[in-house]
């Protein structure tokens, strides 16, 4: 049936105008609709269950925050991201990369990330040296190696076909010429203990990680995947692993160059 006068104006009665855009509001003959019906449940409503779950924790006076973000810095040849501080607050001071020729071939082997205890290493720089030189010296880099504040090396395997026995092989080869640079002689039976109990089952894959530690009283602890598989308390080996990445013949130079740097910013 055709609308009459009374309804067409009815009609636009029933709908608010914007005074400043001139458009269309919300009918009010929805709103009175909604309210004759059943209680009302607004979109805020309905969304707040899912926000509880997705919304930051709330502290007591009712104010939100956001999880802290950790800044990452990327190890170039690789791509491999190391967060810049780590749990237990050591300070990212180099990025580099670990090659193995095989086949006549350079292969990645894995990235790594060198962490260290940035108040010991202050205090140990400021003490031993005092004045900052205008580029790293030997004697700073010993010093670092021979001492025994926190400091922890991250490895993210890169390469796809590693497997345990081979990276127990790799590091038995490094620490053995670590230690016969330190000492003249070898002793491969404290080579053969950081990764002595780690199983050959373990699966390594791309982006597998490997973090040894050294703790303060000249304790090597390696963790492979998460799981501690080896603990030594050996001040020797604890120089031997560090002189790996800042010794004479480092794994990878501009990482070591990069450390340098970090010293040097320190005093």
């Amino acid at each position: 049936m055709p609308s009459t006068m009374e309804d067409v104006t009815a009609k636009i009665d029933a709908v608010e105008i914007d005074p400043k855009s001139g458009l269309a509001l919300k009918s009010t003959m929805d709103k009175e609709k909604v309210s004759e019906g059943e209680p009302k449940t607004t979109e805020t409503t309905q969304e707040k269950p899912n926000e509880a779950k997705s919304d930051p924790e709330k502290e007591p006076n009712g104010a939100t925050f956001k999880e802290e973000e950790v800044p990452v810095e990327v190890e170039p040849k690789t791509g491999v991201s190391f967060v810049v501080r780590v749990e237990d607050g050591k300070q990212l001071k180099a990025v580099g990369l670990r090659k193995k020729s095989m086949l006549g071939m350079g292969i990645k082997i894995y990235g790594f990330g060198i962490y260290a205890d940035d108040e010991k290493l202050k205090d140990l720089m400021r003490s031993k040296i005092g004045k900052a030189p205008s580029k790293p010296t030997k004697e700073m880099y010993q010093m670092v190696i021979d001492s025994d504040f926190g400091m922890m090396v991250r490895l993210v395997i890169v390469f796809s076909n590693l497997t345990m026995s081979m990276v127990r092989k790799n590091f038995d080869e490094g620490l053995g010429a670590a230690i016969k640079k330190l000492t003249g002689g070898k002793n491969e039976e404290l080579t053969k203990k950081i990764m002595g109990e780690a199983s050959d089952d373990i699966k390594l894959n791309s982006g597998s990680v490997i973090e040894i530690s050294r703790l303060p009283g000249y304790v090597l602890q390696t963790k492979v995947k998460g799981e501690t598989v080896s603990k030594v308390e050996s001040e020797l080996l604890c120089r031997a692993f560090i002189y790996m990445y800042l010794g004479d013949d480092p794994f990878d130079k501009e990482a070591k160059e990069r450390f340098g740097a970090s010293m040097l910013s320190l005093f």
